[in-house]
């Protein structure tokens, strides 16, 4: 994980609009989960989600950025989130993502009608939502950040194609979490503003 300190993060990284906020290559893009440490311990082995405690039929949250997932899992501290998983996905099972999500709330710039963005919302399996991005200490920023929710088809389709690798970076969070106060010594993964295509960007209202 190509890491760089809160500080420089923060002064690359825009601090007001909605932007996707992620660390990515030629290969992939990062996005992270927070799990029990049954559900993680698998995942890890097989590379893909299964086994006794993950369930299919429940709606999944991926996050592209590394500090919105510390704020939503108490950076592994809250319970049934204290595994967090880096999760290595393709460019294109991303923009798939992307492309089939609907707003969990009715946004009159993508819709014509809440008729409109209702019978969207009972089509599709996948959920989006904007909501405030938080720095390292829980304070919230002017940047919105965005999550997705994936049930159904797309679900499994995230976990036999979309998926690269995962990677249990728990470790790596409890060791910052020690540093959120301090930010020439905290640590954040090296992300950047993820570009989509124009229609995309678009439909997500991407600054």
């Amino acid at each position: 994980m190509k890491t760089e300190t809160y500080q420089l993060y923060k002064e690359r990284i825009p601090q007001q609009g909605q932007h996707i906020i992620a660390s990515y290559d030629d290969e992939g893009i990062i996005v992270y989960q927070a799990f029990r440490p049954s559900i993680a311990a698998y995942a890890v082995e097989h590379q893909r989600f299964g086994g006794a405690d993950y369930s299919f039929e429940r709606m999944s949250w991926i996050k592209p950025n590394f500090l919105w997932m510390m704020y939503r899992a108490g950076w592994a501290t809250k319970a049934g989130q204290e595994k967090i998983l880096a999760i290595k996905i393709s460019h294109a099972g991303f923009e798939q993502i992307l492309e089939e999500a609907t707003y969990s709330s009715f946004n009159g710039k993508v819709y014509d009608s809440h008729e409109a963005w209702k019978a969207a919302l009972e089509q599709t399996e996948v959920r989006l939502q904007w909501d405030p991005d938080h720095g390292p200490n829980g304070e919230k920023l002017e940047r919105r950040a965005i999550q997705l929710g994936m049930k159904g088809d797309i679900l499994k389709k995230f976990n036999e194609d979309f998926i690269i690798s995962i990677e249990d970076v728990t470790d790596f969070v409890a060791r910052q979490r020690e540093e959120i106060k301090n930010h020439d010594q905290l640590l954040v993964p090296a992300e950047q503003v993820y570009k989509t295509s124009a229609p995309l960007a678009q439909k997500l209202q991407l600054d």
